[in-house]
């Protein structure tokens, strides 16, 4: 289901997401859905890296699948901070379940 929301931002934003849209011919409301989910993505990447978010909350907070996610860190040259036995335990379950 889509939300409608109205927002105030400075002079400087507005102007910014303008060109955005002149640019990529699309309209205001694409730019600033877009933008939102890059910094979601960005958002999780930033957690992940400090600590403050698993592999699976960060992946929650971009809105993206944990597969998608370890990709998307991976372009961002963000080591994984999975420790080698919790890596192990995981291999372990997963074969248990399948």
């Amino acid at each position: 289901m889509t939300k409608t929301m109205s927002i105030r931002m400075d002079r400087s934003n507005y102007e910014f997401l303008t060109e955005i849209t002149k640019e990529e011919r699309s309209d205001l409301s694409k730019a600033v859905r877009d933008l939102v989910t890059r910094g979601r993505v960005l958002l999780a990447v930033e957690k992940y890296k400090k600590g403050e978010a698993s592999l699976g909350k960060a992946a929650e907070l971009a809105g993206l699948p944990v597969g998608q996610m370890m990709t998307v860190l991976g372009e961002f040259g963000v080591r994984s901070i999975i420790e080698q036995e919790d890596y192990r335990q995981s291999l372990t379950n997963l074969a248990k379940v399948w």
